[in-house]
């Protein structure tokens, strides 16, 4: 590149997951293009993707029948002054797929859709506090959710105060908050699931919580969705909550979010009921744009005529099971974990005193890029990814353990060529 990167645009990417201080020093300083189950660096270099674009392409980079139905939508026009025919065929297909909810909004990113569905569901209760699990990583760049984490630089004192926390999947919890805050909280708004584990019957007690103390219940299936189950959790769980958020992986990497809900909630955003005051929900230029649309509609049908869900699920946990023999066979299971989850096994790295390391999370980042494999500490199984690619994801693995072994009897000053990587959410760069 001419010049850095970071004199051009703040953080040197567009959102801070990417940014090189997430990155061991070998990483590919940029993708150049991708296609199926692998990127390649601007240098040459193949990798085979395990984040596959941060969870959000769930069938494969440049999967030609996804790109086929953009080329063919975009030759008719990117963007108009009315709504779309292409709209209500959005609308109408992926609501199919959501009997709970009877309408949906769309939107270019996650933050504009969960920032929505917190909005609408102040308006419905007239409440002003909204609560969230503090040990999930991220529900909106927004201040409602910044505020709440330790870089909250630039959110007033006021805006903070309005959000409240409590520990996922944990009901008592949840109730104590209720209790704290008697007739304050405005929503719940939680992501589903983080692993195959959940409480029985967790996320409909949950909601029957919320609603007994008049507050709305928001389900996150911004990660979850098209992954869990099709189309989410909420299908999985066969639970209705008063509102559904949805991006990443519904439209195999193009730019395309939603929010579906009950009408009942839904219709406060409308134009409809005369007289009623006005929520201005959301409003975005390029929230309908035919792009998006056309590549969620692909997505769609290819997940209704393959079965996408226990493919990736296959090899989800063909990757858990093939990891956890290697650390089990090296006697590492107290420094290395990999989460039981077939849609998205996560990996733990510890060091010589069994605490989570950075250090040594960099250390195995670098090795596996090393080998060829762009590796992040999890895996997101997509349509594209086969067998033979986890047995080469396993020899790279095997490989670096031989290094981490000796990270452990040495440490890594030695073995680690830059600097370890940070966490996005930290109070000073």
């Amino acid at each position: 590149m001419k010049k850095n990167i970071h004199d051009l645009i703040p953080g040197g990417a567009h959102t801070y997951s990417k940014g090189d201080d997430q990155f061991p020093s070998n990483a590919p300083t940029a993708i150049s293009h991708g296609k199926g189950a692998y990127v390649w660096g601007i240098d040459g270099h193949k990798y085979l993707d395990c984040p596959m674009g941060l969870t959000s392409v769930s069938l494969g980079h440049a999967y030609e029948p996804v790109v086929d139905r953009v080329i063919e939508e975009i030759k008719r026009g990117a963007n108009f002054q009315r709504p779309s025919y292409l709209e209500y065929e959005m609308a109408e297909k992926f609501l199919s797929l959501v009997p709970q909810h009877d309408m949906i909004k769309f939107a270019k990113n996650g933050s504009t859709v969960t920032t929505a569905a917190v909005k609408l569901a102040r308006a419905y209760t007239n409440r002003d506090l909204v609560a969230f699990p503090h040990d999930h990583p991220f529900y909106s760049y927004d201040d409602w959710f910044i505020g709440s984490t330790p870089c909250n630089k630039g959110v007033p004192d006021a805006i903070k105060k309005l959000s409240v926390t409590y520990k996922a999947d944990d009901l008592l919890s949840l109730k104590e908050l209720f209790d704290k805050f008697p007739g304050q909280i405005a929503c719940v708004i939680s992501e589903p699931e983080k692993d195959n584990y959940l409480p029985e019957n967790y996320l409909s007690d949950s909601i029957e919580l919320a609603h007994k103390n008049g507050a709305l219940y928001i389900v996150d299936e911004m990660i979850t969705g098209f992954k869990t189950d099709f189309p989410g959790s909420i299908s999985k769980y066969k639970v209705k909550p008063d509102m559904a958020t949805w991006g990443k992986g519904i439209a195999n990497g193009f730019a395309f979010c939603a929010m579906t809900g009950t009408k009942e909630v839904m219709e406060l955003g409308g134009i409809r009921n005369i007289g009623q005051e006005k929520v201005f929900l959301t409003s975005t230029t390029h929230g309908a744009e035919t792009s998006g649309m056309a590549a969620c509609i692909a997505t769609i049908d290819v997940f209704q005529a393959n079965n996408v869900i226990s493919h990736n699920h296959n090899i989800g946990n063909k990757l858990h099971t093939s990891a956890q023999q290697v650390i089990n066979k090296r006697g590492l299971g107290k420094f290395i974990s990999v989460t039981n989850t077939d849609w998205w096994p996560v990996f733990n790295f510890k060091d010589l005193q069994e605490n989570t390391s950075s250090g040594m999370k960099t250390l195995v980042m670098q090795e596996m890029i090393e080998r060829g494999v762009l590796f992040t500490g999890t895996f997101v199984p997509c349509y594209s990814h086969t067998e033979a690619d986890i047995d080469f994801f396993i020899q790279a693995f095997t490989e670096t353990l031989n290094i981490y072994e000796k990270a452990l009897e040495d440490g890594i000053d030695k073995l680690l060529v830059g600097p370890i990587i940070k966490a996005v959410f930290r109070k000073y760069l």
